[in-house]
């Protein structure tokens, strides 16, 4: 997983109108993730951004207004596009810049393109209306969604030589994903209530007397929606402690890209815990003066040297 390419490798210039085609779409769509990114040198960066916007076409799918049989066959063409991506059949001079984008950036990094199917089996889950009865059911439709991404990902930072443990590091990644994809599901309760969408395990619902769902921007009458609340943010936070011993493997600027992103996450995750019934208000977010701090501490590596004592602590 350590190999990487030359940083000023040729690109030709319809390659590159495809990356610019993707950054744009990032930068547009996905502001957390964009900011994080910045971080990276521009192969990096560029790679990260094809993941992306293919990424974001597969769920535009599941969240779009089609019926589910029109969902579903839209979501199999683009598998099947996939397919011709990690088969090396898109040229260059294709029409569609995403697969143009992401068939480069396969060539040059050793990404396991297989994560994107598993996405397109989540959202699949999603057009299907699928609910959760524990947390381990959830963790399913998690590592498929966002721990696969986690993955991805990891296949464009890479690891440091020698860095010790780095068998684990997809284990690592994928937990780092489960632990942004339950504070994503926390932030937009509300959100997905209005979708018909339900995230969280029937059976912590009902624990929190919360069954009856969050269409309101108040709690279910007669729940504890704070201690649900509580309840998850612990999990999330086992799982972010988890998924940190990622950030020694990776070299600087990758670590700071994933200390970044995953950081912005953990603080909107203090935000929620502050303040549960927020999520049932508004979109929780952070403002630009906090993430550039965030950035600043994933560039200082003063989160990777903390993961690091921890470690060295563990193994004494």
């Amino acid at each position: 997983m350590s190999r990487t390419v030359e940083p000023h490798a040729h690109v030709s210039p319809p390659v590159q109108a495809a990356y610019s085609y993707c950054e744009a779409v990032t930068g547009q769509q996905a502001r957390n993730f964009a900011y994080g990114i910045r971080l990276l040198p521009t192969d990096k960066r560029q790679a990260m951004s094809a993941l992306y916007a293919f990424s974001r076409r597969v769920d535009d799918i599941g969240d779009g207004t089609l019926p589910a049989d029109a969902k579903n066959q839209r979501l199999e063409e683009t598998r099947a596009l996939l397919g011709k991506i990690a088969d090396g059949a898109v040229e260059e001079d294709d029409t569609d810049p995403v697969a143009v984008a992401l068939a480069d950036a396969a060539r040059r990094f050793p990404i396991p393109l297989g994560g994107l199917d598993e996405l397109i089996d989540g959202v699949l889950m999603d057009v299907r209306g699928e609910t959760y009865e524990t947390w381990d059911d959830l963790k399913v439709y998690c590592r498929c969604v966002a721990g696969a991404i986690g993955r991805l990902s990891l296949g464009v930072f890479g690891t440091q030589p020698g860095a010790p443990g780095a068998e684990r590091a997809a284990e690592y990644a994928d937990t780092l994903g489960l632990a942004l994809q339950l504070t994503n599901i926390l932030r937009d309760v509300r959100e997905d209530a209005g979708n018909g969408r339900t995230y969280l395990p029937a059976d912590d619902l009902a624990k929190f007397g919360c069954a009856a769902g969050f269409h309101t921007p108040v709690p279910p009458a007669g729940s504890d929606f704070a201690g649900l609340v509580h309840f998850e943010v612990r999990r999330a936070r086992a799982l972010f402690a988890e998924g940190y011993r990622l950030l020694p493997m990776l070299d600087r600027r990758s670590g700071a890209c994933v200390a970044a992103m995953a950081g912005i996450y953990r603080r909107l995750l203090d935000r929620i815990e502050r303040d549960p019934e927020a999520v049932l208000r508004g979109r929780v977010s952070l403002p630009g003066r906090e993430k550039a701090y965030v950035a600043v501490r994933g560039l200082s590596g003063l989160d990777t040297r903390t993961v690091s004592r921890q470690t060295a602590r563990r193994r004494a």
